[in-house]
């Protein structure tokens, strides 16, 4: 039996960005035109959040301590408790009208971040990588709206979207760095759009249907392999948590989607739907 169980009350604009922090005992995600930083607690069932000045793009552990934040006009470090942040870098000019929308680190302990155009209309965003010594580096692009990426269990392979294009595509790691970029699945029409995704420990890589109202797994040859629906038609994210990585949670958004009452809901997929998948450690910047 499957179930689809809201952890949070509805309304987020942009929920994203899901990871799961073993050391705080709680999932981790962002709204991102909410200026908005959000932990839900998986123990207790609690939620808490941190309100910022902009918009608040992706957050990913640092090992040392603290955090790496992607805001709309670049990288910072963060600490919760005392709340403090410093500027660490700025991948493009303020008048290029992009934001930073997504971005994990491998297992190297580098920061994989993607950005977009704002008001959507060009295709000015590109891919990037954050280096452990904090150099930054344009890795591919031009991209409209580059989204999710994830890696193959094996760290072999890096997944990236332009959402804007439909596209899922997928680069070999050799050396750590990226080669021979091609398509791994298109989504047709009425699948909606690819946005963020998750690699599952027996190797299949999950995607949230932007406008598709679902998720789905694909095999690691780009076939797909089953869908799951969510109650919520904007669909953005997902990722494994729990300490046997056994729970499987799902960010929405509810911009423009004023007649969709569970739309910006976190839920957690529970039940036969995950037919056994689990998913890997979340890996930490190590800079």
């Amino acid at each position: 039996m499957e179930t689809i169980i809201g952890r949070t009350a509805p309304g987020a604009k942009v929920g994203e960005g899901p990871i799961w922090s073993a050391r705080d005992g709680c999932l981790y995600w962002v709204d991102i035109l909410g200026n908005a930083l959000h932990a839900y607690y998986l123990q207790s069932g609690s939620t808490r959040t941190w309100s910022f000045r902009q918009h608040v793009c992706w957050i990913i552990e640092r090992e040392k301590g603290g955090f790496i934040l992607g805001l709309a006009d670049g990288i910072y470090t963060l600490r919760l408790e005392p709340f403090a942040m410093t500027h660490l870098a700025t991948l493009f000019p303020a008048e290029s009208q992009n934001r930073l929308n997504d971005a994990k680190a491998d297992n190297l302990g580098r920061i994989w971040a993607g950005s977009t155009h704002m008001p959507q209309t060009e295709k000015s965003g590109a891919f990037y990588r954050l280096n452990t010594d904090l150099t930054t580096v344009e890795v591919d692009g031009p991209y409209q709206i580059a989204n999710g990426p994830t890696f193959s269990a094996d760290h072999r392979k890096v997944y990236h979207t332009d959402s804007a294009e439909s596209d899922v595509f997928v680069f070999d790691l050799i050396d750590g760095e990226l080669a021979n970029k091609r398509r791994f699945v298109h989504f047709q029409w009425d699948w909606g759009a690819p946005d963020g995704m998750t690699t599952d420990a027996q190797g299949g890589i999950w995607i949230a249907h932007w406008g598709g109202g679902r998720i789905s797994r694909f095999t690691e040859s780009g076939e797909l392999d089953f869908d799951i629906p969510i109650p919520a038609r904007q669909v953005t994210s997902l990722c494994f948590a729990g300490n046997d990585l056994d729970r499987l949670f799902v960010t929405t958004a509810a911009l423009d989607q004023p007649s969709d009452r569970l739309a910006g809901t976190l839920f957690e997929v529970t039940g036969d739907a995950l037919r056994g998948h689990t998913g890997l450690p979340t890996q930490n910047f190590k800079g």
